[in-house]
């Protein structure tokens, strides 16, 4: 497998994904305001939106979208156990990586961390952080995980959360929130590809500044 990733984006949930999967992948950095890969090769031709993930699977198709391609990763590495395996489980886990792809990263953090998007559309964004943050905190003050147990759903969320501070969102008022997060961001995996991608992004920060 190869994954095209930047640095902290929401790429991120599937190197997570792979990580406690013990799964072996090529990792392919894209620079996320070039949109070329560290070769220098074109991502608008690899992914004609641009965007990361996008997963190059083990028989050459290439997948994008963060609800395909951690679902897919689910699947190919089943005894990870990333994917609930009950039916009404899985219809869960959908319901979640919905919620986190559309209410959350596009519907908040995306136009909150747009440096191009105007006063108005972040005030607008900003409004609607609290109903969906809300949504989150009455599930997580009665489960420890989205689902039955820890999934790929939990690597998107955690990575989405990882921005709130750069975003101005401040977690405090749902505490439930607050402690699910530090609790994902202490297993293994977790803490493994934060701390590795956190050091890329840091080193795409200073080439951008030095090209500057």
């Amino acid at each position: 497998m190869e994954l095209y990733f930047s640095p902290m984006a929401c790429s991120l949930a599937t190197r997570i994904a792979l990580y406690e999967a013990g799964a072996a992948a090529r990792f392919i950095e894209v620079d996320s305001a070039s949109k070329r890969t560290r070769d220098g090769a074109d991502y608008w031709q690899i992914n004609p939106m641009g965007q990361v993930p996008a997963l190059r699977t083990e028989d050459g198709r290439l997948l994008t979208e963060n609800a395909a391609v951690l679902q897919h990763v689910g699947e190919a590495f089943p005894a990870a156990a990333l994917l609930p395996a009950d039916a009404a489980g899985r219809d869960a886990l959908r319901q979640w990586l919905g919620f986190i792809g559309t209410e959350l990263h596009k519907a908040v953090f995306v136009p909150l961390l747009d440096p191009h998007a105007v006063a108005e559309v972040k005030a607008y964004a900003s409004e609607k952080a609290a109903l969906r943050l809300s949504v989150l905190e009455r599930h997580l003050e009665a489960h420890d995980h989205l689902v039955s147990a820890f999934s790929v759903a939990d690597a998107y969320l955690t990575a989405v959360l990882n921005w709130a501070p750069y975003a101005g969102v401040d977690l405090a008022p749902w505490p439930a929130l607050t402690n699910y997060h530090r609790r994902m961001t202490r297993r293994p995996a977790i803490s493994r590809a934060i701390g590795e991608e956190f050091e890329l992004y840091k080193q795409e920060q200073a080439r951008r500044k030095k090209a500057a």
